[in-house]
């Protein structure tokens, strides 16, 4: 069948809105009609990285929500007419997704990183018959219809609007997650969050659910800093390294018991990790290149760093939770979402690299 898709045909190109032809679900694949799809940092990695790097035309997108049409060989878990959430991809045999911390599958980057199915195969091709790269996390769902591995989908409620359940598939749940699985943040306890796009804004949203008493948000426009103290945060700081360290000391007293990084800015991470306790722990999720280096002396104490993908979630229990938060009124990250046609899918890029726009949404043509 033929599909409007946003095909990336070089990594510092623009997308390109193009009709594809999208093959039949194998075993253990689900065909989805997506509905929308947020748009996430991790969809544009290509434009940071050299451009030998670039694997081919692609389609991206791994924030999608739709509803299934048609199943492969071996499916039990959804059926067709599902409302389902897409989320990343995971092996299903290797350790870590023996321990159910499917982010950490040791086969990650083949399953969702590739440019298609573990065997080297794609969902899509163009109107000259050349390939075009699907699967992206498990789903390329910048795509009116894509394929997507049985892994990847999540049921959820039909009552959800499925134009605002995308982002739980990546971003929101990561930000969360680091909060609430990663973390693990108590009651009564404290905590930094540096950056307040998406991922951040989750996270203070998490902070508040998980009870914590002292909510510090760091963000250089103050803008962002506004939407957090109007999600919970009870502190927010901006300036420089020195000053954010600073300032959380003199907030928290003895040092912050948690910190959350979603910069990948190594000063801020430095800045957020001075401002620990001595048992402090910060996880990082920010995308940063190069090296981070911390004070031998300062780790001997306690503190602990770990990175976090995906919130430590496991998809088909963490995304049904974060929906029923968001319904209940707990979780408001909906209110975040701008959305963009398919078509205007350059226009969301630039919105939200320019800081206008926290989570860009794309609505597929119906």
């Amino acid at each position: 069948m033929k599909t409007t898709a946003a095909v990336l045909r070089a990594g510092n190109g623009p997308f390109t809105v193009e009709t594809l032809e999208v093959g039949e679900p194998g075993p253990h694949e689900v065909l989805v009609r997506v509905v929308a799809a947020g748009m996430c940092h991790t969809d544009l990695l290509s434009r940071e990285l050299p451009p030998e790097f670039f694997g081919g035309p692609q389609v991206y997108g791994h924030e999608g929500a739709g509803v299934v049409e048609a199943v492969g060989a071996g499916i039990g878990s959804v059926a067709v007419g599902d409302h389902v959430v897409l989320s990343f991809n995971s092996c299903g045999s290797c350790p870590a997704c023996a321990k159910r911390r499917l982010p950490y599958c040791f086969n990650f980057s083949l399953h969702n990183m590739s440019g298609g199915r573990p065997d080297g195969t794609s969902a899509f091709s163009d109107a000259t018959g050349a390939r075009v790269g699907s699967h992206y996390f498990g789903q390329s769902s910048f795509a009116n219809h894509t394929v997507v591995a049985e892994s990847s989908v999540v049921k959820v409620d039909r009552s959800a609007p499925l134009t605002k359940m995308g982002p739980l598939g990546c971003g929101i749940q990561t930000g969360a997650g680091a909060i609430l699985n990663t973390l693990k943040v108590e009651s009564g306890s404290s905590v930094v969050i540096t950056g307040a796009g998406a991922l951040g804004l989750s996270a203070v949203m998490a902070a508040k659910v998980a009870g914590a008493g002292t909510i510090i948000a760091v963000d250089r426009h103050e803008s962002r800093l506004e939407l957090a103290s109007r999600f919970g945060a009870t502190h927010t700081v901006s300036g420089s390294p020195e000053s954010i360290t600073a300032s959380i000391m003199q907030t928290t007293g003895h040092g912050a018991d948690y910190a959350f990084d979603t910069t990948g800015n190594a000063a801020i991470v430095r800045a957020s990790h001075a401002a620990l306790n001595v048992i402090g722990t910060i996880a990082l999720a920010g995308v940063g290149f190069g090296d981070l280096t911390v004070d031998f002396l300062s780790m001997i104490s306690g503190r602990t760093i770990t990175g976090v993908m995906e919130g430590d979630s496991y998809p088909h229990e963490f995304i049904p939770h974060l929906a029923s938060l968001n319904a209940q009124g707990k979780f408001p990250y909906d209110e975040l979402i701008t959305e963009f046609p398919l078509e205007a899918i350059n226009d969301a890029e630039a919105a939200s690299a320019s800081g206008k726009v926290i989570k860009p949404v794309l609505v597929m043509p119906s």
